[in-house]
């Protein structure tokens, strides 16, 4: 019953701030950036930590200036998050862009079904992970998530995600739920945010990101391998103030002919070099160097 009440609580207020237009949830964006950087100092040392070990050539002023421009972008991704609640389809086709869904149509007119889309936490993904009318009827978006430990807020996020038509499939239901599509023969897209942290059961391949060496998760690999599925790399792009685009790689549609971690380190490179192209994008508040080979040894 409790979990209903805030449930119940959080829906309401996310519906009545996604009501309002864009320009003024940008106002509010504006406010709450105040908020979360000079007042709260919201994970800011975490921030600092990363940012001047990610580019140690940078001063101090131009650090200072990415952390701000950071903080800007992470008060709107907040708010263009809470928009889910009520944003149109159209206008959110018309805000988060892929601009060659050609390449899937490709992909299952060779006769593939499913396809794995990695990306990362850069510019709006939740945007980009849940809108199934961006494939015309071609293929459905199934979500690969962790559920939060709070199940009003995971109840919340489930309903933002999964509005125009999406399925949300539990982390550790992948695979399962993978062969079933498979042999079911639908067409489904999974996206999976594969720039995080792996847990200390899952170091198995570093390579240097962003001048840190760094363990990368290995799973969309795994999986793609395991059950020979095209795997897509999507390129964000935030082209202004509530406006993304996506450009589809791919990155090969025969992983079980590619050389062990080629497809993991594929993708670090294309994710390294889409946070360079405007750094202040990506999610710079994860603790993601929290482990040190050092640490680890093979």
């Amino acid at each position: 019953m409790g979990n209903n009440i805030v449930y119940a609580i959080l829906f309401l207020w996310a519906k009545l701030h996604a009501i309002l237009p864009m320009p003024v949830l940008f106002i509010l964006s504006d406010i709450l950036y105040f908020f979360i950087y000079y007042v709260a100092h919201y994970r800011k040392k975490v921030v600092r930590n990363n940012l001047k070990n990610s580019f140690p050539d940078k001063t101090k002023e131009e650090l200072l200036k990415l952390e701000r421009r950071f903080y800007h972008h992470f008060a709107d991704y907040i708010i263009e998050t809470i928009k889910l609640a009520h944003i149109s389809q159209d206008e959110l086709l018309r805000r988060a862009n892929i601009r060659n869904p050609e390449l899937v149509y490709d992909l299952l007119d060779k006769g593939h079904t499913c396809f794995i889309m990695i990306m990362g936490h850069y510019g709006n993904w939740e945007w980009f992970s849940g809108a199934t009318a961006r494939f015309e009827g071609r293929a459905t978006i199934y979500q690969v998530y962790r559920p939060l430990n709070n199940k009003a807020f995971d109840r919340l996020y489930i309903y933002l995600r999964t509005r125009f038509h999406s399925f949300g499939i539990k982390k550790n239901d992948t695979i399962r739920e993978l062969i079933r599509l498979k042999q079911n023969k639908t067409h489904a897209l999974l996206p999976f945010l594969a720039d995080q942290t792996p847990s200390k059961a899952n170091l198995h391949y570093w390579t240097m990101f962003l001048n840190q060496e760094s363990a990368i998760l290995t799973g969309p690999e795994r999986i793609a391998k395991k059950l020979d599925i095209p795997i897509i790399y999507a390129d964000t792009k935030k082209i202004k103030r509530g406006y993304y685009t996506v450009d589809f790689k791919l990155i090969t549609d025969n992983p079980k002919e590619t050389d062990e971690f080629q497809i993991t380190e594929n993708y670090a490179r294309m994710m390294e070099q889409t946070i360079l192209r405007d750094p202040a994008y990506w999610l710079w508040t994860h603790k993601r160097w929290k482990h040190k080979r050092a640490d680890h040894p093979s």
